[in-house]
């Protein structure tokens, strides 16, 4: 976790970034002022701009250094997808406690010119020898996590690259090969460790704490890197170099696979991957899971990812009046909790991997069953936490007991041509395992399956653990389009499984509160899961006015969010980056 000293320190640093752009507040115009290339200073990345607006296209993600290189790519002529691996490979580098080539990725993509919205599914996958009940011990109890969690157990088959290398392939402009020079040139010369990465790397969490973390965050005076200094990391510049030549077999065949087996297989808790799980790999792609909502139509990716919940979330509060109201009603922020209350009920009951599990996504979308559902809603909180529902076609599952750390970034990308990119990519732990091959962290996805399989009447869980089955996630990368199928915004986060409520308060702030975009990403989180209702501090108005309607608010106990958005305004974009995390939003 990020020390108090460094949490204080970003806070400080978000408001000044916040205070030095406020003049950029121009959304509402009708020729606003276009960011060129000559406006950008990249020598000072700490202070670019947390909202941008451009003409032509426009790119957001989490690190500065990362948004830099996918800016070049499109100024270059590439595409929304062509940015998008040139991002996650300057991020893997840049903030590795969130994503990198040895994890995995949902990416939801719009084709301007036809108009399809594809999804894209990186997610990873469990060895092919994988049991249920692979994280229980000899008592059939369950695992500590933190003992799990840098276990060789809890890595799955990486998906990232393959998933980015057949997005590539579909709708790249460039040649896959040139789009890793940024990460490359950053890995040999060297960058300077931000402020987030160094709280991470100075933290309590024990992946940075594991033998491979310390050989890598250690100097050689035995003082942990701190903001500022610079980092180098030759292995993964090969790496990357050898992904660039030979694409994702690079990491799923030969000797870095080799490495992510050997390395698996070292104890505590050896897993079971193969070199035929790693070679096996396939990353799938669909059309996307599109509803309507008001008078616009979101476009998700489908089951194991986290548009379903979301998707249902959507669709109770269409039953309230949350458009009518605003950021400052206490009322609109109960119906907002009420619907994420049930919305995650039934999103924890009953979605898993669609391959293995039956996931009654039309039932739980359904218009029936939505009105329904949303009667719940009433003028005060539910007081104990609501129950999942029972939409058509559900089968009986049992309790799900899965534990959903952060460790999770979000990317946003619109091309000169109008195609974009949303996706959400991740190690899902912070430094995934901790453990690392070729200069990268492997992921600890497989933490993401329920740690019980089944009840003591043998009812399964649908995100038990199983061979070749991809984990639950709450990502959900998301496209917005009007009645008409015209682009209107591209958003996401982090955040573990509050990434379902700050995806909600985006849309709605986005939508229905017609907020510009730098103020609705920074609106306070509220995280309602259950009976519990975190939340970052609200104005003491609206906090004592949901208390009046029996919502008592905690601190956050979560992943901040870290959400990236871009707006459609007429003819230009309006991007965005949340305050919270070190992002910035770029366009021309």
């Amino acid at each position: 976790m990020i020390s108090l000293r460094h949490r204080r320190f970003l806070t400080a640093f978000s408001a000044l970034i916040a205070f030095s752009t406020s003049h950029l507040a121009l959304a509402r115009q009708t020729q606003p002022a276009t960011t060129t290339s000559k406006e950008i200073n990249w020598s000072d990345v700490a202070n670019l701009p947390k909202k941008t607006i451009a003409a032509h296209a426009m790119v957001a993600a989490a690190n500065p250094l990362a948004v830099k290189a996918g800016y070049e790519v499109l100024k270059a002529g590439g595409s929304a997808v062509d940015a998008a691996v040139a991002i996650q490979a300057v991020l893997g580098l840049v903030e590795p406690q969130s994503s990198g080539i040895g994890g995995g990725a949902f990416m939801t993509y719009y084709d301007a010119k036809t108009h399809k919205v594809t999804a894209y599914n990186g997610r990873e996958t469990a060895p092919a020898d994988a049991t249920p009940d692979m994280f229980l011990d000899e008592n059939k109890n369950p695992i500590p996590f933190k003992k799990a969690v840098v276990s060789g157990r809890a890595t799955g088959v990486p998906g990232a690259v393959a998933m980015l290398e057949m997005a590539q392939k579909e709708h790249g402009y460039l040649p896959w090969n040139q789009l890793f020079n940024s990460a490359i040139t950053l890995a040999e010369q060297g960058f300077a460790v931000s402020p987030r990465l160094a709280g991470m790397i100075n933290g309590h969490s024990p992946e940075a704490y594991t033998e491979d973390a310390i050989r890598y965050f250690v100097k050689e005076n035995g003082q942990r890197y701190q903001a500022g200094d610079v980092l180098k990391n030759p292995a993964y510049a090969n790496s990357l170099k050898a992904i660039a030549a030979q694409g994702s077999s690079a990491i799923l065949t030969g000797a870095i696979a080799q490495e992510i087996v050997d390395k698996v297989h070292q104890g505590p808790l050896p897993g079971s991957m193969t070199m035929a799980d790693l070679a096996g790999y396939h990353p799938k792609s669909g059309a996307a899971l599109c509803k309507g909502y008001h008078l616009y139509v979101v476009c998700t990716p489908d089951a194991p990812s986290g548009g379903v919940g979301l998707q249902e979330a959507l669709g109770l509060l269409s039953h309230t009046d949350i458009a009518k109201r605003n950021a400052d009603d206490p009322k609109a922020w109960l119906e907002f909790a009420e619907a994420s209350r049930l919305a995650y009920a039934d999103r924890d009951y009953f979605v898993g991997d669609p391959d293995f599990v039956k996931v009654p996504v039309m039932g739980l979308l359904d218009a029936g069953y939505l009105t329904e559902r949303a009667k719940l809603i009433g003028d005060k909180a539910m007081a104990d936490a609501p129950l999942h529902g029972n939409p058509k076609g559900a089968p009986s599952y049992t309790t799900d007991a899965t534990l959903e750390p952060g460790g999770t970034t979000h990317i946003v990308i619109v091309d000169s041509k109008g195609n974009a990119v949303s996706m959400t990519t991740t190690v899902e732990n912070i430094f995934g395992t901790g453990r690392m091959v070729g200069g990268f962290f492997l992921n600890n996805q497989l933490t993401d399956f329920s740690f019980s399989p089944q009840a003591y009447d043998q009812t399964p869980a649908a995100n038990a653990v199983s061979g070749d089955k991809r984990p639950r996630s709450t990502m959900a990368p998301t496209i917005i389009f009007d009645k008409k199928g015209q682009f209107v915004a591209a958003l996401g986060s982090p955040g573990g499984s509050s990434i379902q409520a700050y995806n909600l308060k985006a849309i709605v702030a986005l939508l229905d509160w017609h907020m510009p975009v730098d103020k609705a990403l920074a609106l306070p989180n509220l995280v309602a899961h259950g009976t519990t209702f975190y939340s970052d501090p609200f104005p003491a108005k609206i906090s004592q006015g949901l208390k009046d309607l029996g919502v008592t608010l905690q601190p956050a106990g979560h992943e901040e969010s870290g959400l990236h958005a871009i707006i459609k305004r007429g003819n230009y974009y309006e991007g965005g980056a949340d305050v919270r995390r070190e992002g910035t939003a770029v366009g021309f």
